[in-house]
């Protein structure tokens, strides 16, 4: 093609990617080539496009027209000889590298000297696919995100053998699709994956340890920290043979032990419960849905607030909204439910809570904020020891509140301090006293994976932050993150986390630590 650009493509494999994908290059106007290995197969591929492309219609953004338009672009066939004269090939096979490798090796028969082969792998080495072949400078990756016709995000895989034309023809054709193409070189996960997985796969270990239940992490996640849904409401979605290939393609790549599959995750898998499509996976996803009890009336508490900051400034003002009476360390605290040191600073907290704790009535809940600062110290120094839980507000201007009992929690302590909490209009979970609670433990890990990503040079902030919020739906990209939340907190957490647990994936990556020394934001 003398001006770059692609007119007939084939892509090899019709499930639920292929589909999508033959679906997105036929709404681009372009001749589709679809194949399959054998007739039934082919027919689950037409079934695909067929629901595809229907629902579109039912959702009003399809026309009954354009959608036979849509069909008739595309031709499917169970001979690889069709695909001799289309400018680009797609594979889009199951994830294993035998057969990909397979599928390339018959593409090298077929197709045109000149034609550029790509894959749609998520985690496996491209350059070890296109090693392979006869062609390595025209082979590409092209990972599109499942639904392909709704996902902006493609990303556009190099290797070290690829020829730049290639690389910028696939990114040009992306372009072209409507979508956003992020161009990186070839890394296990790449970055979508890379981010993404070490997050969930961090979610299931803290399961398996009981730090906290399923539902508390996924209530967390959402609620404190505004993803779309929970990590594990993700993986059923995902599929958890798919989240094991992923995590075990990464971590033969890197040995991190971020990315070392969870003994849980493996075990669900091999007991056959793979999330949605086997009808249970970390969820039942057969079984009725109970709806949580309404909370019953009761008044607002009456809530000391310890300290100066924007921090007790938060928390009076959800006393404010719940209606609520505040007290302060001047106005006395003798008839307060809870207490709250939110003065941001361990040593003066201590002593804060200290001098409430002699002034506070029995049956008060005294409560530490502190996510770096263990809630134990704080409980020892006050003297009462018993009724000192963790909570903390991952979000100053959020409705979440984490709740962690210590060892020296009195019984029924936590449990009241959740329902104080509840009165205010917060959405509660629990979880052990442990650094950084739920949200923090999950979300400044995956932040710091990002930083080390840019301090490596593999992607630059506007193509990581792309790659999540496009490729992943989150609100808000990791880098973007880093500046909203404070590197200065990031840091501070990371040294917590890695402080309690000596797992050097938890330290904090030198391009935080740099930029917190400087005082400077990362963009």
């Amino acid at each position: 093609m003398t001006d770059g650009s692609f007119s007939r493509v084939g892509v090899v494999g019709l499930g639920t990617m292929g589909a999508g994908i033959a679906e997105v290059l036929a709404r681009g106007g372009l001749a589709v080539v679809g194949i399959e290995v054998n007739q039934d197969a082919l027919e689950r591929g037409r079934g695909h496009l067929e629901k595809s492309t229907g629902r579109a219609v039912k959702r009003g953004r399809l026309t009954e027209d354009a959608r036979r338009e849509i069909l008739g672009r595309v031709a499917l066939s169970t001979d690889f000889a069709d695909l001799g004269d289309c400018d680009l090939v797609i594979e889009a096979v199951p994830e294993r590298l035998e057969l990909k490798r397979k599928v390339f090796a018959t593409l090298d028969g077929v197709c045109r000297a000149d034609a550029v082969l790509a894959t749609n792998t998520s985690s496996l080495s491209v350059t070890d696919i296109a090693v392979t072949t006869k062609r390595p400078t025209k082979i590409v990756g092209v990972h599109f995100f499942n639904p392909a016709p709704v996902m902006k995000l493609v990303e556009v895989i190099r290797t070290v053998l690829t020829e730049p034309e290639a690389v910028d023809r696939v990114a040009a054709l992306v372009t072209g699709l409507g979508k956003t193409p992020v161009t990186i070189g070839d890394r296990a996960g790449f970055v979508a994956n890379r981010l993404l997985f070490g997050y969930l796969n961090q979610a299931a270990g803290m399961l398996e340890s009981g730090h906290a239940t399923r539902d508390d992490i996924d209530t967390a996640m959402t609620a404190g920290a505004g993803l779309p849904m929970g990590p594990f409401t993700l993986m059923d979605l995902i599929g958890l043979d798919t989240c094991l290939e992923v995590l075990e393609a990464i971590h033969a790549e890197t040995r991190d032990r971020r990315h070392a599959p969870s003994p849980l995750l493996r075990e669900l898998v091999t007991a056959g419960l793979l999330g949605r499509k086997t009808g249970r996976g970390f969820y039942d996803h057969g079984a009725p849905k109970v709806e949580a009890p309404a909370p019953a009336d009761a008044p607002a508490p009456v809530v000391g607030v310890l300290g100066t900051g924007a921090l007790a400034d938060a928390f009076a003002a959800i006393c404010d909204r719940a209606g609520a009476q505040v007290r302060d360390a001047t106005a006395g605290l003798a008839d307060c439910d809870l207490i709250v040191e939110a003065s941001g600073d361990a040593d003066a907290g201590r002593e804060l809570l200290a001098a409430a704790a002699q002034a506070a009535e029995p049956g008060a809940v005294l409560a530490v904020t502190s996510a770096t600062v263990p809630v134990a110290e704080a409980a020892m120094a006050s003297g009462r020891p018993a009724d000192v839980v963790g909570l903390h507000l991952p979000d100053t201007e959020g409705a979440l509140a984490e709740i962690a009992a210590t060892v020296a929690t009195g019984p029924g302590v936590a449990d009241r301090a959740a329902e104080l909490a509840g009165r205010l209009g917060l959405t509660v979970v629990r979880c052990r006293a442990r650094a950084g609670f739920i949200v923090d433990a999950l979300r400044f890990p995956y932040l710091n994976d990002a930083a080390a990503m840019l301090g490596a040079g593999y992607a630059d902030p506007d193509s990581i932050d792309a790659a999540m919020t496009l490729g992943c739906g989150y609100p808000t990209g990791p880098i973007a993150d880093l500046d909203r939340l404070g590197i200065d907190r990031a840091v501070a957490v990371l040294r917590a986390l890695h402080a309690e647990t000596r797992e050097p994936a938890l330290a904090p990556v030198p391009l935080l630590t740099e930029h917190v020394t400087a005082g400077v934001p990362i963009r």
